[in-house]
């Protein structure tokens, strides 16, 4: 009982963080709900592998990673059946919205769904979750090195791609 309370309180800390990750990772907030609940489904169950004392937050991090890439591989094998993602993006899109700061966020987060999916990754652990570099590269299982040339990338890309829309 004390191993589900703790799991649930823990959980219940990272939920909305999780779920922003999960949406860098998926690219559609439905998707995101599916794979955050996927990853705390599958985090539930090997709940005894946690280690206490670690960071609960990281070790879920890798796991939602983990099942979007078997998420990923297994739409691959499906992808000659279905239409591309970039298909579904175009209806009902509307750019407008009611204030600046809500235009620039979606600016924001379109420019960062064209990076590619390694720098995505990183900048999501690292500048909007707030992940510092080793943490962000265990969670990627990538050396240090990496996460910090792919960062790098993943600004500038970034920077570029939002000074072309403004």
């Amino acid at each position: 009982m004390t191993v589900h309370f703790s799991f649930d309180r823990e959980l219940e800390k990272v939920w909305p963080r999780l779920r922003r990750f999960a949406h860098a990772l998926t690219r559609d907030p439905a998707d995101a709900d599916d794979l955050s609940q996927a990853a705390a489904e599958k985090a539930f169950r090997s709940s005894s592998q946690f280690q206490p004392g670690t960071r609960f937050d990281s070790w879920i991090f890798r796991i939602c990673r983990t099942v979007w890439i078997d998420t990923a591989r297994s739409r691959t094998r499906r992808s000659e059946h279905e239409a591309p993602p970039e298909a579904g993006e175009l209806i009902g899109h509307d750019p407008r919205s009611a204030t600046d700061a809500a235009i620039d966020l979606k600016t924001a987060m379109a420019a960062m769904q064209r990076l590619p999916d390694e720098q995505r990754e990183v900048v999501a652990l690292i500048l909007i979750e707030g992940f510092g570099y080793r943490e962000a590269a265990e969670i990627l299982d990538q050396p240090i090195g990496t996460v910090s040339s792919r960062l790098v990338r993943g600004r500038k890309a970034l920077l570029n791609l939002l000074g072309e829309d403004n």
